[in-house]
């Protein structure tokens, strides 16, 4: 088996994740995050679309993790986030962390907003 070291250049990428945080490039965060290529930063969560909106631009994919069960997001801010030309991916956060982090070591230009478990 052949065994390649992963880079994820100036991002962080999702370390791990429990019961009410995240941890980011080594660093424990509680509550809901917001990562990117341009740094990590709590979110407040779907009431919180100016941080969301603010990427625009700057990346293609926003995921959002919705906590432990995948959720619908609320419409507005579905409709906000595409109007502003953000591509937007749904999921439980374990499986956005994941799918995060694989695109991120591709060099992807994605952002993950997600919800503890």
């Amino acid at each position: 088996m052949r065994l390649n070291e992963v880079s994820f250049s100036d991002a962080e990428p999702v370390d791990g994740y429990g019961a009410g945080f995240f941890r980011i490039g080594g660093t424990l965060r509680q509550g809901a995050v917001l990562t990117s290529g341009f740094g990590t930063s709590s979110w407040g969560g779907y009431d919180d679309a100016d941080s969301l909106l603010a990427l625009a631009g700057d990346i293609d994919v926003l995921f959002i993790g919705t906590g432990a069960e995948i959720a619908h997001i609320p419409s507005d801010l579905r409709t906000r986030l595409e109007q502003a030309g953000l591509g937007v991916e749904i999921m439980n956060s374990p499986a956005a962390c994941r799918t995060y982090n694989v695109l991120l070591s591709e060099g992807r230009r994605i952002a993950l907003a997600a919800l503890p478990v």
